[in-house]
């Protein structure tokens, strides 16, 4: 199953970077890692998007705010 094959390897990955982590004596390697660690833990979503997407989200939020939105319903009903 490809799917547990998968998790198999991230799991043996996990282990060859722990044993890694506990066989160096480099302070940089390690502040490294926890850089890593911090920016994952801290990143928005909003930092990976484009400023086109950005504006399009802006956009669509004050549409919703001034009350100009659709039903689905009404929208598919037009669309099918």
């Amino acid at each position: 199953m490809i799917i547990k094959k998968n998790v198999m390897n991230i799991q043996a990955e996990k282990i060859e970077l722990v044993k890694m982590l506990l066989d160096t004596e480099n302070p940089r390697i390690i502040e490294s890692i926890k850089k890593i660690f911090i920016k994952e833990k801290t990143s928005d979503f909003w930092d990976n998007l484009s400023i086109e997407q950005r504006n399009e989200i802006e956009r669509a939020s004050l549409e919703i705010e001034n009350g100009e939105v659709t039903e689905y319903d009404t929208f598919m009903q037009k669309h099918r």
